[in-house]
């Protein structure tokens, strides 16, 4: 039996994706949520409950990015030019949020400086990330297999909601995560606010689903035909049974559920998504098969993707699980 390797990859790729998004999601919105918590104890322990993780959890996005260059060359060469600015705004966000991680702690007079850095690059990467993915999802414009759009291409109303989107549901993963991980008064007020987030998360998964079917006339077949059009009859169902999940669990002060379920709507988000461009890699023009490399050269590579994204697996559950526990300013992890 002969492997398809481009679809191995793909689906490669968008595991990675996907993880990056679930485990860098929550931290990110800890840094969107900061501005809301005005004492420096509990943006000490803020801080706390990620720093251990935060730099491992974006070795998915490294694995993403080059992933795709090296295993599709051709929808790297249209996707980059494509959505250029905001992916170098969301790559310096990054850098000054990561900065933000070193120097707060050394900081005394200073220190509501890399505050900010902190909380504006955690919400500017976010917005970044959501809206380049709004413009991906909105349509590329290739002519000769060349992005052939305008610089300004991807600022678009659907765009800037995606992003918005997405800066509201990294703060419901980041209040679910300290609900997780802080006692107290923190805790509460973590709360309430992934109460709020996740209403805002709802309605904005509401709006941009219904506003995508008609941005193509692809997506609008994919999602009301059969078959596919069981997976959209099926996911609303499951996100509200998310949606339960996660209003009864901060209820009943069951801390792991609502982040779970946070979670679950997200992978069920990015299934959707999935669903929409499935068998493109940048829709509505590349498929995978167009954009793949050589077999060889991606046989050669899964090689090295076989051996790599287990250990990378292992090491991460074994962070996660050697600084489990809750996290208060007094003791740090117990």
């Amino acid at each position: 039996m002969e492997l398809d390797l481009p679809f191995i990859w793909a689906g490669l790729i968008a595991f990675a994706v996907l993880a990056y998004v679930v485990l860098d999601g929550f931290d990110l919105g800890i840094g969107i949520l900061f501005p809301f918590f005005s004492k420096k104890e509990d943006r000490d322990v803020m801080m706390n409950t990620v720093a251990p993780v935060w730099d491992g959890n974006e070795t998915w996005l490294v694995l993403g990015g080059g992933g795709l260059l090296a295993v599709f060359p051709l929808a790297y060469s249209i996707i980059l030019p494509a959505l250029y600015a905001p992916l170098i705004a969301m790559l310096l966000a990054l850098v000054f949020r990561g900065v933000a991680f070193e120097f707060r702690w050394r900081a005394t007079r200073h220190r509501y400086v890399w505050d900010f850095a902190f909380a504006g690059g955690s919400i500017l990467a976010a917005l970044m990330q959501g809206i380049a993915l709004g413009a991906l999802v909105q349509g590329i414009h290739v002519e000769n297999r060349a992005y052939a759009g305008g610089w300004w291409d991807w600022l678009t109303p659907f765009s800037l909601v995606t992003g918005v989107a997405l800066v509201i549901g990294y703060a419901l993963l980041g209040a679910t995560w300290l609900n997780l991980k802080t006692t107290g008064e923190l805790q509460s007020r973590a709360c309430r606010f992934a109460r709020l987030a996740g209403v805002g998360t709802l309605a904005l998964i509401g709006i941009v689903s219904i506003w995508t079917p008609f941005l193509n006339d692809v997506y609008y077949h994919r999602w009301f035909t059969w078959p596919t059009a069981n997976f959209t009859a099926v996911v609303p169902g499951l996100v509200a049974a998310c949606a339960l999940l996660l209003y009864h669990g901060l209820q009943d002060g069951k801390p792991v559920q609502p982040f779970l379920a946070a979670l679950g709507i997200f992978a069920l988000s990015f299934a959707g998504i999935g669903i929409s461009f499935y068998p493109w890699i940048v829709p509505p023009t590349v498929t995978i098969r167009e954009a793949a490399a050589p077999d060889n050269s991606l046989a050669f590579l899964l090689v090295g993707a076989v051996v790599l994204v287990p250990i990378i697996l292992a090491y991460t559950a074994h962070a996660y699980w050697v600084f489990r526990g809750k996290v208060d300013s007094e003791s740090g992890y117990h």
